[in-house]
């Protein structure tokens, strides 16, 4: 199944950049999730998502209908990217 484009609003909270996770990417090892107990599989796709006020900046590892499975809070858009960065290399350069 091919992942389509991220919606505009994800739990409820904005989509300021979001990629598809694919070849272009190196899963770094750098952090593992676990969803219900058991280490989750590489996300079909991360998107970044802030309240209408900033003070909320999530990372989202989402399936293939961005629906999210597991995220992560920062401070900072910055943080959210350096963190998304840090798990899977090249992300960076594959922002939408």
């Amino acid at each position: 199944m091919t992942i389509v484009d991220a919606p505009g609003e994800i739990s409820g909270l904005r989509v300021v950049l979001w990629t598809r996770i694919d070849h272009r990417h190196q899963s770094t090892g750098g952090c593992r999730h676990t969803v219900g107990g058991a280490f989750m599989a590489k996300p079909a796709g991360l998107a970044i998502c802030c309240s209408e006020d900033e003070a909320c900046v999530d990372l989202y590892y989402c399936d293939e209908s961005w629906r999210p499975v597991t995220d992560t809070w920062h401070q900072t858009l910055d943080h959210a990217r350096d963190q998304a960065e840090f798990e899977f290399a090249g992300v960076s350069e594959t922002w939408v």
